[in-house]
Order: C-alpha cells, then sequence, then structure tokens
C-alpha cells in the first residue's frame, strides 16, 4: 500500500499496524502497554498518531493501514497528547526512581525524559496506597508502581497459560492482582519471571539476595562457592554494556574471582552429571518397559506447572534433579570431603537466568547434602541446611559487578577452578532451547548402542519453532522425540501424553521462550532477535570445546570411580534424584 508519515511517501504492506508501518520507515513510536505477538491492548495511550481526516487521534498499536492513508507522528496534537496519557500515569506513581530497582532501565522514566515532563501536573487519583506482595520466594510485586499496561497478565495467559495475574477492579480501583488477592506465593504461580522480563516498570522484580551473598562473601568462617548456569556466560555482558549475545566466560569467572568467591565453578559441570544420570534412566525405561514418554526435569518452572495443572502425569518426569540442584548436592559432599571443609561452612551461590530457580532452592526436597551428613556429624534438624544457598539472577550478579566497580570489557579470560569447573559441550547447550535433548542424544546413543554418534550437532531440535521433534535411530531402536519451550506448547504435549496420543520417547520442556537463555532473570530488555544472538554464542561455545560428550568428562568419570561409584547408583539416588507433588489450582 502507498501511504505517506510525515509528508514523506512510503510504500508499505498491507494488513499491517501504523506502528509497524512506522517503524518500517525509520520511526520510533513510543509504547509502553504493547509487546509484540503478545499484548497489544492500547490501553497506556503513548504510540497515538494523527491521520488526516480522522476525528480523533488513533492508536497506532491496533490501528491497520490503509491505502492512501496521511500519517503524522510528530504534530502538536500528537506531541501534546503523548505527554499528557504519561503525565496521567505519574499521577498514580511512586516518586522513588532512585532507590527503584529499575532505575535507568525503566521504559516510564524514559518516557518521561524524551517528553520533557519537568514535574506533576495531576493529583493522585488513587485513594488507597497498595501492599506490596512479598510472598513469592522468587518475585516482588509493587502494585504502587504497576501502570495497568497488561503485559504481565498477557505473557502469564498467552505465552505460558498460567493466568496467576489478571486484572481486578474497576475504574480507580483497577488493578493487577492475584486471585482473592492471596498473593504469588499462595496462587498457581510457576516464579518463571516472564512478567518481570516484560514490566515497563518496577512493578514486578526479582526477589534480591544480593546483600545476603555479599554477607556471606565477607565472613572469614565462610568458604563461599559460586557456580554459573549456561545462559549467563551470553547474558552478563549485555548487563555490563557489551553487545546482544557477547560470549564472555572467561571474562564471567574473572568478575566472579574479583568479587571474593572462594571458588569460582560451572554449572555445566553438573549439568554434564545430570545428563549421566538422564541418559541412563531414559535407557533404563526403555529396555524395562518403565513410563514414556520420559520428560526432562531441568527447568523448575515447568516443574511447578506440571505439579499444579497435570499432577496426574508426573510419573513421566525424570527423577533428575536440575544441574543447579545436583552442584549443590556434590559440593556439600564430594567436594567438602575431597578438601576437608565442614559441610556446614561451605556457602554454595548459583546464579542464574531463572528466577524460578530461587524457589527450587528452598524446596524442602532439596536437602540431600543434610541428610548424608546427618548421622556422620550428628545433626538435627536445627542445623539443616539447603543444598543451594542463595540464587542470583543475571541482572543481580551484574548490580554486583557494578558495586564494586569493576569494569567487566576490561577483564582478562579466566579458566573456571578445579575439579567441579571441568565441563563439554553438550553442557553449555543446555541454556538455550532443546540443548538438554541434544546433549542426552549424544551420550544416550553411545551407551545404548554401544557406538560412536555418526553426527553430534543435532540440528533437527535447534531452532525457536514452539514444538520441534526429531527421529533417532539407535541402531535399529527407532524413538521419536520431541522439544517444546514456553508452558503454552507444553500443555499440547501434555495433552497428548493424558489422552494417550503421545507418539514420544522423550521430551524436553523448558518454561521460557528460547530456553534457559530467555529466562525471567536475563537482562532487560530481552526478545526474540536477543534470544537468536545469545542462542549463536551457545552454540559457537559447544563447538569450540575440546570434549562435547558430557560422558568424556574426565572429572565426571572420576567423582563417578572416587563417589558415586556408578549412575543411578545408592549415592546417586539419595543426592541427585528426587521426587515431586501435586499441587492444587
Amino acid at each position: 500500500m502507498k501511504i505517506t508519515i510525515n509528508n514523506q511517501a512510503f510504500e508499505v504492506n498491507s494488513d499491517i499496524t501504523l506502528l509497524a508501518a512506522c517503524e518500517s520507515a525509520g520511526i520510533k513510536i513510543p509504547t509502553l502497554c504493547f509487546l509484540k505477538d503478545v499484548s497489544k491492548n492500547a490501553s497506556c495511550g503513548v504510540c497515538v498518531v494523527e491521520v488526516k481526516g480522522a476525528r480523533t487521534l488513533l492508536r497506532s498499536c491496533i490501528t491497520k493501514v490503509a491505502e492512501g492513508m496521511e500519517i503524522f507522528t510528530n504534530s502538536a496534537r500528537v506531541m501534546e497528547a503523548r505527554k499528557t496519557n504519561v503525565e496521567l500515569l505519574l499521577a498514580n506513581h511512586p516518586n522513588d526512581c532512585l532507590i527503584c530497582d529499575r532505575n535507568m532501565n525503566c521504559e516510564l522514566q524514559n518516557l518521561t525524559y524524551v517528553f520533557g515532563i519537568e514535574g506533576r501536573r495531576f493529583v493522585r487519583t488513587r485513594k488507597e496506597h497498595l501492599k506490596i506482595d512479598d510472598s513469592s520466594l522468587s518475585l516482588i510485586r509493587d502494585p504502587e508502581k504497576c501502570i495497568l499496561c497488561g503485559r504481565c497478565v498477557a505473557v502469564c495467559s498467552e505465552v505460558q497459560t498460567v493466568k496467576a495475574i489478571d486484572f481486578a477492579g474497576r475504574g480507580i480501583k483497577s488493578k493487577i492482582s492475584t486471585y482473592l488477592d492471596q498473593g504469588m506465593g499462595v496462587v498457581a504461580c510457576t516464579n518463571c519471571g516472564q512478567c518481570a522480563l516484560v514490566c515497563p516498570t518496577g512493578a514486578i522484580t526479582e526477589k534480591s539476595a544480593v546483600s545476603e551473598v555479599w554477607e556471606a562473601i565477607q565472613n572469614p568462617e565462610k568458604v563461599v562457592l559460586v557456580q554459573t548456569a549456561p545462559a549467563i556466560r551470553v547474558g552478563i555482558g549485555e548487563a555490563m554494556g557489551m553487545p546482544d549475545g557477547s560470549l564472555v566466560t572467561g571474562k564471567m569467572v574473572a568478575g566472579l574471582r574479583r568479587l571474593g568467591f572462594s571458588k569460582v565453578f560451572d554449572t555445566n559441570f553438573t549439568a554434564d552429571l545430570t545428563i549421566i544420570e538422564e541418559g541412563n534412566e531414559l535407557i533404563n525405561r526403555i529396555k524395562t518397559g518403565g513410563t514414556l514418554p520420559m520428560i526432562t526435569s531441568c527447568s523448575p518452572g515447568w516443574i511447578k506447572f506440571i505439579e499444579h495443572f497435570y499432577p496426574k502425569s508426573l510419573n513421566h518426569l525424570s527423577s533428575c534433579k536440575s544441574p543447579q540442584q545436583m552442584f549443590g548436592a556434590i559440593a556439600k559432599t564430594y567436594y567438602a570431603e575431597k578438601t576437608g571443609i565442614d559441610p556446614r561452612n561451605i556457602v554454595v551461590v548459583s546464579i542464574m537466568p531463572c528466577t524460578a530457580k530461587k524457589y527450587e532452592a528452598k524446596r524442602p526436597e532439596m536437602d540431600g547434602a543434610f541428610n548424608y551428613w546427618k548421622n556422620k556429624l550428628n545433626l538435627n534438624d536445627k542445623d539443616q541446611f539447603f543444598d543451594v544457598d542463595f540464587v542470583l539472577t543475571t541482572r543481580e550478579l551484574s548490580r554486583m559487578l557494578k558495586q564494586t566497580g569493576i569494569n567487566f570489557a576490561q577483564l582478562p579470560e579466566e579458566n573456571f577452578d578445579h575439579p567441579l569447573g571441568e565441563s563439554t559441550g553438550a553442557a553449555v547447550i543446555f541454556g538455550a532451547t532443546g540443548g538438554v535433548m541434544e546433549a542426552a542424544l549424544r551420550t544416550a546413543y553411545e551407551v545404548f548402542t554401544g557406538k560412536t554418534l555418526p553426527g553430534i550437532d543435532l540440528k533437527a531440535i535447534r531452532g525457536m519453532n514452539g514444538i520441534r521433534e526429531a527421529e533417532i535411530d539407535l541402531d535399529g531402536t527407532k524413538i521419536k522425540v520431541a522439544v517444546a519451550h514456553t508452558l503454552k506448547n507444553a500443555r499440547i504435549l501434555l495433552d497428548e501424553i493424558e489422552t494417550g496420543k503421545s507418539p514420544y520417547t522423550f521430551i524436553e520442556v523448558m518454561t521460557c521462550p528460547g530456553g534457559c537463555l530467555g529466562g525471567g532473570g536475563q537482562p532487560i530488555p530481552t526478545n526474540a532477535l536477543i534470544r537468536q544472538k545469545r542462542a549463536a554464542s551457545i552454540y559457537l561455545e559447544d563447538a569450540m570445546k575440546g570434549i562435547r560428550k558430557s560422558h568424556e568428562n574426565p572429572e565426571i568419570l572420576t567423582l563417578y570411580n572416587d563417589f558415586l561409584k556408578e549412575p543411578l547408583g545408592e549415592k546417586s539416588h539419595h543426592l541427585l534424584h528426587t521426587h515431586y507433588v501435586e499441587r492444587g489450582y
């Protein structure tokens, strides 16, 4: 279609919005409630434009182009309306930008600056002051900072199909809330944090553990071990001002060392361990007629989702703990024995792309190391400790680095400490959707057949399509596998299972779009293009690794030889495996 934008002629595709048309012409229209492919409820009114012949200003996020349309994006009428709409939002918004988690990364704050707003023109309309919801172990909701854009509601409903939050009330009493205002820690929230990732203000943030971690680091009696998830190495660079998707593994290690952690280890070590246990579990189920399809259990948001909504299918889950939890158990048993450190003095800190990991670390099932030492050290219930003590998101780690004035870009490349820092290429791809499946099949194929895998890159299950599938020939035994990311797609596969129509033997589910690299604790913004760049870096590190199969990791082999003895053995059962519970809606 031929249109004009600010008196300049353009040809644009039909059936697109004015917002998209202007963007294709190199003009950015400000938005607050719009979220591409998810939310377009046109509630904020910030994206208005003027169209010749139209009686009112039009909201560009929902208005389609028409042949010959004359659009004006910067007329006096448009500029005044946008400014007024932002000022109306500010009327009920707290004036605490300096102490807000989203300071300098807040879309409302940015538009306030762009429109030259220097004061409050409108009085507060909301009578009551809304209470902070801190009932969740992962997230904090501050309704006072909410601008009712609806992004969080849309992503929870449309992308995750959880519907833990929604609009409540009418008129000036409108707010975003949970069922009966019970709080996110009470309702069927999966803690995935996608709501925090898309919130334009500081209305939803992760529950920070930064101060507790600093306290542990500064305590001379504590040995503070840090583990880093695979997705952190492609996210922390962004948070420190580097290009999107920067692969900064060595700099990340150097930065953590300079923060004062006693040892810098890698969650990838126990990602390799997870593959050994999970791969053998899959093979055992195939050979013994166990419950199939088996579904991966690395993503804690997904685990809570199936516990709430599909409890009848819990027996399909792998019994393996996630790599984060395996690391904590191994660090406070194997590593403690190896180094002669009292496990009660070991503090395990995880750096994760995922807010749900905060919840996972405090699940009552995650105390394998305490049970291991209980009789040996004559511990009682008052001495109880978790396998993982604190979880920090990528954003929290960036805050710590900035607090110390570390120039991240200038840090040298350093290596992880041993032995819990050794890993393979199979482990690093855990960070991308399809990575766990690919890593598991690299090992399962060779363990099952006794032959070398002919092609190590299983590209059929890579990519960003919501559900991908492939058929794998295990030397005559053919199995179908599937990969899904987002809980909306997980529902599709679970519905097949519960109706007896699933054709698969093995299924991978990741809670967040793109997998862990798109987790709720990653840098803001996170969008489709950024996720693709992070994935490219994940697969680049895999390709650069000298060893790319989990069962070839020499430190994992030593761990089994010296401590665990065998996959699925007695120690593995107590330390590395768990069970899950049915939860209500």
